[in-house]
C-alpha cells in the first residue's frame, strides 16, 4: 500500500466516525445527559492526543520556537474563523438541543453549518497524514482520538440538526462530504509535506494543535458541561486516561 493511499484510507476511516454518530443520533433519540457526557469523553480523549501526540512530537522535531508560533497562529485563525461563521449561524453546531437556527429564522445557516463542520474536521486530518512523514506509519493513538471524538461530535450536531428541522438528505450529506474530504486532507498533508525540514512539519503540526484546543473551548465542552455539569470533569479525564493508555501502549 502506497504511503499515500494510506494517508487517504485512514483519514476517511477517521472522519466517518461522524457519519457513524449522525446516523446513531439520527435513528433513536439519545437523551441529552448522555449527548453531553459522551461529548465531554470525546473532549477529554482530544485534549491529551493534542498534548502527547502533537505537541510533544513538534517540540521533539522540530523545536519550541516553530511549535509556540504554530499553536499560536493555529488557535487565532480557528477563533477567528468561528466569530465569522457564527455570525452567520453556524456558533452552536455542536448542540444537540435547539440552539441551531432554522434556515428559514436565519438564510444562510445551513451552509456556515457545513463549513463550521468542515473547519472542526480539517486540523484532525491533515496531522494523520503527518504521522506518515514523520514516522512512515499513522499513530494509532492519534487516529484512536479522532475517531473516538468524531462520534460525538456527529451523533451532537446531528441531533442539533434534526431539532432545527435539518433533512436526511442534508444532514447525510454534510457528513459524507467531510468523512472524504477528510480523507483528501490527510492525503494532502502526507504529499506536501513529505520532503519538509523538521521546523515546517513541527509548526503545521502545532498549528492542528492550537486549532484543536480553541476547537475544544469553543464547541465542545461548552455542550459537555450543559447537561452533564459537575460530572463533566469526571468524564473528561477518563477519555483522557483511555487515549493516554493508548498512546503509551502504542
Amino acid at each position: 500500500m502506497g504511503s499515500w493511499f494510506a494517508a487517504l484510507l485512514w483519514g476517511t476511516v477517521a472522519g466517518s466516525a461522524l457519519v457513524v454518530g449522525s446516523g446513531i443520533a439520527w435513528r433513536w433519540q439519545i437523551h441529552p445527559k448522555v449527548v453531553s457526557s459522551i461529548m465531554a469523553f470525546g473532549s477529554g480523549v482530544l485534549i491529551s492526543a493534542l498534548a502527547f501526540e502533537l505537541v510533544d512530537e513538534a517540540v521533539r522535531g522540530g523545536g519550541l520556537q516553530p511549535t509556540v508560533a504554530g499553536f499560536m497562529a493555529g488557535a487565532v485563525a480557528y477563533v477567528g474563523a468561528n466569530l465569522l461563521l457564527a455570525r452567520a449561524g453556524a456558533r452552536h453546531r455542536k448542540r444537540s438541543g435547539s440552539q441551531q437556527p432554522r434556515e428559514a429564522d436565519q438564510s444562510g445557516s445551513g451552509s456556515a453549518l457545513a463549513i463550521g463542520a468542515l473547519l472542526d474536521g480539517i486540523p484532525e486530518s491533515v496531522v494523520l497524514g503527518l504521522g506518515l512523514v514523520t514516522a512512515s506509519a499513522v499513530s494509532p493513538a492519534m487516529l484512536a482520538a479522532v475517531f473516538i471524538s468524531n462520534v460525538p461530535e456527529g451523533l451532537s450536531s446531528t441531533a442539533g440538526m434534526k431539532v432545527s428541522g435539518r433533512s436526511a438528505k442534508y444532514v447525510f450529506g454534510v457528513w459524507g462530504g467531510i468523512a472524504v474530504i477528510c480523507g483528501l486532507a490527510s492525503m494532502v498533508g502526507f504529499m506536501a509535506l513529505q520532503d519538509a525540514p523538521a521546523e515546517l512539519i513541527a509548526f503545521i503540526t502545532a498549528i492542528a494543535a492550537g486549532a484543536i484546543l480553541a476547537m475544544l473551548a469553543d464547541t465542545m465542552i461548552p455542550e459537555a458541561f450543559e447537561e452533564s455539569h459537575m460530572f463533566t470533569g469526571l468524564i473528561a479525564a477518563l477519555g483522557f486516561l483511555a487515549a493516554f493508555s493508548i498512546h503509551e501502549l502504542g
